[in-house]
């Protein structure tokens, strides 16, 4: 079966961002969070037992809005990724922004008033068959209240959210969507978006590379000044709400999002920071076989031999397809079903936002995957990891649907397992020496991102907030940050960075949850021992593995960890077990690389 490079939408809503039946759809999920206000309202503060009933009932209906609402976003978020020209799709986003603003203030009430239930009355309600299942969450809720200001004032603060803190992110994806690169190509002249262009890092000609870098730094500079206030803008919101919280860390949401804690936070990144050496020695190898005695930004990503292949994109399927298959059946069939039903956008062209992602359809049970496909090995092991998420979301089908807020960290994980699946795969299926290094490289690669480009976004984003504490940070203070931040995550080992890269990473100015960076590391080393694990079970530990996803929403990652892998990784012996694992791969280009000198 030929697989399409373009996704089905119109399974959801015919038509598109014009389509009648979003219009009517979006008019319903006002129609339930009115009335679901109403419910709310309604509740007096649980005083018996017997009230187990009611909470109950009042939780399947917050469910089912919250379950419309992630659709409706999740659906608009896919028309504004695959043409950033829609302008109809952005008008629905800031609707669907004000809706889930509304909902979060329904929310809010519900869960102040639950927190006011006296503790003993509590711990009765939560053991009851009613709500035993939710022990965990509305336990979680209740600890998030008690960390909060009052219902009015969060209310205020949520309500505000919409126009003084949503609106800016949505702001950077419009003026990404404007920034435009010429570039000469093969003695063509061409006007790429930010996506193509960030695309030629990988290009097997270091002009083309250089000329796409220079590019996008000019472009970036040109506009510094709008990406600074934007910035400058989403977290001065977020200090200041803070603040009147009485929270002193920045760190103190997103570790609570992430259900970590900081000892398990500074355990990994020590152990990151003390064993840097081998990927620096990567570093200034492939510096060495690119003709420059350090290595430049744009060169990063650059291909070490001439045997890089390119790869079609019914190739790569075919590839992870079969691979998946050897890890487990499950995962196989579900990822055929989501290339033959047309999941995944994946072609290459115009007005495409930059990244890729995946989203899920909750009320759908489908999930959509969007990339740009260029034919680049890197390219399989993105698409790879998008179904990984994809597959995670499928896992948790069985469990009830407040059971399945799993958190960023967690998630990355089921990502960067299914794409190591194919990783490995690649490195052992190669048929000559200079296609294993190529592959080798591209997987250590992988792992140069995850301690060290990571790294420096952890850096530069927990130091740029200290200081956006007293007052605007300008563009060039942003660039300066970036650069100290990059060249200490790099171990010294750049030649060139790449000082606007808080301008041009998306992750900086998502607004659901700050600081996007280490749940990608730490998704990296915890998925490397569950990957161990598969290695010596093989296709039997396909269950286990469906069982650890099914517990990712329902506990913290220490308690996680222990239970499924029985390791302790507020230490960091766990992570280092991880890291010695990638040296292995750096040790194996070094071997291959110096027998080819």
């Amino acid at each position: 079966m030929k697989y399409s490079e373009v996704w089905d939408l119109d399974v959801f809503f015919e038509g598109g961002s014009d389509s009648p039946q979003l219009r009517e759809y979006l008019n319903v999920v006002q129609e339930k969070i009115t009335n679901t206000k109403v419910e709310v309202e309604q509740l007096n503060i649980p005083s018996a037992v017997e009230d187990a009933d009611e909470i109950a009932r009042l939780l399947e209906i917050v469910t089912d809005v919250s379950l419309y609402l992630r659709q409706a976003g999740a659906v608009i978020s896919c028309y504004l990724a695959a043409d950033t020209t829609d302008k109809k799709a952005l008008l629905l986003q800031g609707e669907a922004s004000t809706l889930n603003a509304q909902y979060k203030t329904v929310m809010l009430n519900f869960q102040q008033t639950l927190a006011k239930v006296d503790d003993q009355i509590w711990e009765e309600l939560v053991a009851t068959d009613a709500l035993n299942e939710f022990y965990f969450i509305l336990n979680e809720w209740r600890d998030d209240v008690a960390l909060k200001l009052s219902e009015k004032e969060e209310s205020l603060i949520t309500a505000l959210s919409v126009d003084g803190y949503q609106s800016w992110g949505q702001l950077y994806d419009q003026l990404v969507a404007q920034v435009r690169v010429e570039i000469e190509i093969d003695g063509e002249l061409k006007s790429l978006s930010v996506g193509q262009a960030s695309n030629l890092s990988a290009h097997e000609r270091a002009d083309v590379r250089k000329e796409a870098y220079e590019k996008l730094e000019e472009a970036w500079t040109a506009q510094e000044d709008f990406f600074a206030t934007t910035l400058n803008h989403l977290a001065g919101f977020r200090l200041a709400v803070y603040e009147k919280r009485g929270w002193d860390s920045v760190l103190k949401e997103p570790l609570n999002y992430n259900r970590m804690s900081e000892e398990t936070l500074d355990a990994m990144w020590g152990a990151i920071s003390d064993h840097k050496a081998p990927f620096v020695q990567f570093l200034n190898e492939k510096a060495k076989i690119l003709g420059t005695e350090k290595i430049e930004w744009y060169d990063l990503d650059a291909p070490v031999t001439a045997s890089t292949k390119t790869i079609s994109y019914q190739e790569g399927a075919e590839f992870i397809l079969k691979h998946f298959g050897e890890f487990g059946p499950e995962l196989e069939a579900f990822s055929r079903k989501a290339f033959e039903d047309r999941w995944i956008e994946a072609e290459d062209r115009d007005n495409k936002r930059p990244g890729g992602f995946c989203t899920g359809m909750p009320l759908s049970e489908q999930s959509r995957i969007f990339m740009t496909y260029s034919g680049s090995m890197s390219n399989v092991a993105t698409l790879a990891h998008e179904l990984g998420h994809a597959f995670h979301s499928y896992a948790l089908r069985p469990v009830h649907h407040l059971n399945r807020g799993y958190a960023m960290g967690v998630a990355e994980t089921a990502s960067t397992f299914a794409e190591m699946i194919v990783a490995d795969a690649a490195v052992k299926a190669a048929e000559t020496k200079e296609e294993k290094i190529a592959l080798l490289e591209d997987k250590v690669q992988r792992s140069v991102a995850f301690f060290m480009n990571i790294h420096a976004r952890f850096l530069f984003e927990t130091r740029f907030y200290e200081e956006r504490k007293n007052g605007f940070v300008p563009a060039s203070r942003l660039n300066a940050l970036m650069e100290e931040a990059q060249r200490e995550a790099y171990g010294d080992a750049l030649n060139t960075a790449h000082p606007h890269f808080w301008a041009s990473k998306l992750h900086f100015y998502i607004t659901s949850v700050p600081f996007y960076n280490f749940p990608y590391t730490f998704g990296y080393l915890f998925s490397l021992s569950i990957y161990a694990k598969a290695l010596e079970e093989g296709k039997d530990f396909e269950e286990k593995y469906i069982a650890l996803l099914k517990d990712t929403a329902v506990m913290t990652v220490e308690d996680l960890a222990k239970k499924h892998l029985n390791e302790d990784i507020t230490q960091q012996g766990f992570w280092e077990k991880g890291i010695a694992l990638c040296v292995k791969d750096v040790e194996e280009f070094l071997k291959l690389t110096a027998e080819e000198g």
